[in-house]
């Protein structure tokens, strides 16, 4: 593992992930699917629906990936893994309906430290996005979460889901840089597991306190929001 010190001299793009590292993804979408499931007359807690939704298109992801077929697009994924959801939850639904609450994705809004700690590691990185989401669904979310990012890759260029190897390569031959010249930002450990066993470096932000879990795979940095891998990294 290296140390922020040792890697500003080398880093020259800081790659992240979108849903859920640069975007609140659990809170925007409990927020966006609580009228729904209230208006169905469900008792349950939105919360756990929609990380039962997320532990299901996460799968599903995975399955495809694993398949080696053609690469099904995300918001196809979403759509098959939120019926599921409804389904287990008993929720009567339909595929309008499905659609429209996947739709809300796009216009996931950034975690509140975001933008700031972003505009500061861009003053010394090229930064970008590397994402499971479609180009479109990418394309739209720039004027929601408003970061100028320096460019946004799907994992649709390399025609599967992160954590495949192909995604964390195929990002930094877009961005013409080596894979070790890469820092790769992440809110979960699969990202930064992936992007580090295809050799780039790695920042797990811990915005919920919990275990990474025993890999040869660590990341090199570790920090509990977005400002505080700003500081490290350009501080």
């Amino acid at each position: 593992m290296a140390t922020a010190a040792e890697l500003k001299g080398k880093i020259k793009v800081v790659m992240f992930d979108q849903y859920g590292t640069v975007v609140d993804m659990q809170g925007g979408l409990v927020e966006a699917f609580t009228p729904y499931l209230e208006k169905k007359g469900w008792r349950g807690n939105p919360n756990s629906l929609v990380t039962w939704y997320r532990r299901t298109h996460f799968e599903n992801s995975m399955i495809d990936g694993l398949l080696h077929k053609a690469h099904t697009p995300y918001r196809e994924i979403g759509f098959r893994a939120l019926e599921y959801t409804l389904d287990r939850a008993g929720i009567e639904h339909t595929d309008e309906e499905v659609h429209s609450l996947i739709d809300n994705i796009p216009k996931l809004k950034c975690f509140p430290d975001v933008q700031a700690a972003l505009a500061k590691l861009q003053t010394k990185y090229k930064i970008v996005v590397l994402s499971n989401g479609d180009p479109d669904m990418l394309e739209t979310a720039k004027k929601y979460h408003g970061v100028p990012f320096d460019n946004v890759i799907s994992v649709a260029e390399a025609g599967t889901f992160k954590p495949h190897l192909a995604t964390y390569t195929k990002g930094a031959e877009i961005m013409g840089v080596r894979l070790d010249e890469v820092l790769f930002v992440a809110n979960h450990a699969f990202d930064c597991l992936g992007a580090k066993s295809a050799g780039m470096h790695s920042a797990f932000i811990d915005r919920r306190k919990r275990p990474f879990g025993r890999t040869p795979h660590q990341p090199d940095i570790w920090v509990p929001d977005m400002k505080s891998l700003a500081d490290a990294m350009v501080d």
